[in-house]
């Protein structure tokens, strides 16, 4: 990203932080002088990525967003760690089930919907208060093609990022006029542990593309970055996909190859 972004004096929480985009995305954060609460079901994961940040700046929680309680005790962490959180990252989600509707266990099915679109409404829900009270707050959500494009054997992930993408909205409604930026973030394809578990299924085209054809985690997370900085306003609201040349030149990405 050639546009330094300043965080100095932001905090932030980012769910599914444990490893990919997360990971590298609180790694970005806390580069730029957030503080930075790493959240992760496992708190070994999350504390190996705080533990990776600039002295000072990184905080490890253990939380299931799929927990309203555990997710209540995330935010009142990071208040008595770091203070009053400004930043929310709703990175946790799940591409499991994958397979066809017929042939998937109603149960993981559920439990995709719960993490990717229920937790990230358990985690703007609890963090409101604060950002409220402070006037400004950035909630980005982590969307995907998906959320407006059916994929086989996707129809639990591609129907709770279609229910993310509108929980943005919604946010953006009701919060926007109170200083609070709303924004659905799509990362394109990128290498990490969930694209590995689409390759193994073999279920639809994403599942062929070549490992070496997968962005790095790294280019998400810098435009993540961006959009928590002031120049993120013209963008409350809206679903980006990091692929949009008009938001490349935006957020100094560099131009992906013709």
């Amino acid at each position: 990203m050639t546009n330094p972004v300043n965080l100095q004096g932001e905090v932030a929480i980012v769910t599914g932080a444990g490893r990919g985009i997360g990971a590298a995305t609180a790694r970005a954060l806390a580069a730029a002088g957030a503080q930075v609460v790493v959240s992760a079901r496992k708190l070994a994961d999350a504390q190996a990525v705080a533990d990776g940040l600039a002295e000072g700046r990184g905080f490890a929680a253990a939380c299931d967003v799929a927990d309203p309680r555990q997710v209540a005790d995330l935010v009142a962490h990071t208040v008595s760690a770091c203070g009053a959180p400004t930043i929310l990252i709703n990175n946790a989600g799940l591409v499991a089930p994958i397979g066809r509707l017929d042939t998937v266990d109603p149960e993981a099915f559920a439990a995709a919907i719960r993490t990717t679109l229920v937790g990230a409404a358990f985690a703007a829900q609890a963090i409101l208060p604060a950002m409220l009270k402070a006037g400004r707050g950035t909630i980005i959500n982590l969307s995907s093609g998906a959320a407006h494009h059916a994929m086989e054997g996707w129809s639990a992930y591609c129907a709770a990022k279609a229910g993310l993408a509108m929980l943005t909205r919604s946010l953006a409604l009701e919060y926007g006029e109170q200083g609070i930026r709303a924004i659905g973030f799509a990362p394109g394809v990128v290498d990490t542990g969930m694209q590995a578990e689409i390759r193994a299924s073999g279920i639809n085209p994403v599942s062929q593309l070549p490992r070496e054809s997968l962005a790095p985690a790294e280019a998400p997370a810098d435009a993540i970055v961006f959009l928590c900085s002031p120049q993120g306003d013209a963008f409350a609201g809206q679903e980006i996909d990091i692929r949009q040349a008009a938001f490349r030149v935006a957020a100094g990405l560099p131009a992906l190859p013709a």
